[in-house]
C-alpha cells in the first residue's frame, strides 16, 4: 500500500467515526434526543431520532466500505442539512449564548455537508 492509499484509509476512517458515534448515540438515547427534537417541533420526534440514527450509521458504513459511497454521502447530507435548518436554527434563539452555540452547530453541519458533496463528486469522477 502506498502513502496515498494509506492516507485515504486514515482519512476515511477518521471521517466516518463522527457519523458512526453520532448514529449509535441517536439509537442509544432515543428518549432524551426525542425530547429535544420535540422542543424543536420535529414531527414524530422518536421516529425521527431512530431514522436519523440509522441514516448516520448507514451513511458512515457505506463511506467506510467504499461501497455505494455516493448513496452514503447523500444520506449524510440529507441528515446534516435537515438538522442544520430544523434543529440548529440559531436565528430563532433569543439568548446570546444559545444563539452562538446553535450557530456553531449550524455552520459545522453546513461545512461537513459541503465536504460530503466534494467526496461524492470525487467518487463520481473515479477518485476515493
Amino acid at each position: 500500500m502506498d502513502l496515498w492509499n494509506a492516507l485515504a484509509w486514515i482519512g476515511r476512517i477518521s471521517f466516518v467515526v463522527f457519523f458512526l458515534m453520532s448514529g449509535v448515540n441517536h439509537l442509544m438515547n432515543v428518549k432524551a434526543l426525542a425530547g429535544y427534537a420535540q422542543s424543536k417541533h420535529v414531527p414524530a420526534p422518536a421516529l425521527a431520532v431512530v431514522v436519523s440514527g440509522l441514516m448516520l450509521l448507514a451513511g458512515g458504513v457505506l463511506i467506510l466500505l467504499g461501497w455505494h459511497g455516493i448513496v452514503g454521502a447523500a444520506l449524510l447530507v440529507a441528515f446534516l442539512l435537515t438538522a442544520a435548518f430544523k434543529i440548529h436554527n440559531y436565528w430563532a434563539e433569543s439568548d446570546a449564548m444559545m444563539k452562538a452555540n446553535q450557530m456553531a452547530h449550524f455552520w459545522k453541519n453546513i461545512t461537513i455537508a459541503a465536504a460530503l458533496v466534494l467526496y461524492a463528486v470525487a467518487r463520481h469522477r473515479g477518485g476515493l
